[in-house]
């Protein structure tokens, strides 16, 4: 077990790496759109190519970075029934989430999207748009997005194993800011201290 939290603390390092690097891609699609925009309006010129690099990078945003929303237990979640049972109940239903579904979805989408982006490779396909770029490189996000997301899949399942078997702290006790639930509904639920020269309620 010592050597598979090894393994979960680096894919956790790798994706907290990848997601905090395609932080800056946004910034770069404002950039490119406001640059963009006022190249069109100062001079009369654009390029579709200015229009498609802003939705690869949104793709990219959204795709890569979905490991690094898992890792910080970040996506949206309707919970109407788990949420009443003990953590060590949740953890064996999330463990069975991630065998069952997050494995084989993410599975099927490399299988499927691989040799679509082998063929966009080969044949160098470009957008059908004039001055439209290359194709392969937005076709590969998706794969590759995916791949970070069942690698953090791993490290979530390893780390519930180990929070099971009394090794490891529980995982799901990391809100998305990195401090423990309770701590944030703590601070949510307690009034603020009242200052000097303030009464408190």
């Amino acid at each position: 077990m010592t050597g598979l939290l090894r393994l979960a603390r680096g894919i956790d390092a790798l994706n907290e790496r990848v997601g905090r690097g395609v932080m800056w891609l946004v910034l770069a699609a404002v950039l490119i759109s406001a640059g963009n925009a006022v190249v069109r309006k100062a001079f009369d010129r654009s390029s579709n190519a200015w229009l498609e690099i802003q939705g690869v990078l949104f793709a990219a945003v959204f795709l890569l970075a979905a490991g690094y929303t898992l890792l910080h237990q970040a996506h949206v979640k309707v919970d109407v029934l788990l949420g009443r049972f003990s953590r060590r109940t949740q953890a064996r239903v999330e463990c069975l989430g991630l065998l069952f579904f997050l494995f084989p979805f993410a599975a099927v989408v490399i299988d499927l999207s691989l040799p679509l982006v082998l063929r966009a490779w080969v044949s160098g396909e470009v957008s059908s748009n004039a001055g439209g770029l290359i194709r392969w490189p937005a076709y590969a996000l998706l794969p590759a997005g995916f791949a970070l997301l069942a690698l953090q899949g791993l490290s979530e399942l390893i780390k519930r194993l180990a929070f099971l078997s009394g090794r490891g702290p529980d995982p799901g006790a990391q809100g998305p800011e990195g401090r423990p639930v309770e701590a944030q509904v703590g601070a949510l639920q307690t009034p603020p201290k009242a200052g000097a020269g303030e009464v408190a309620p």
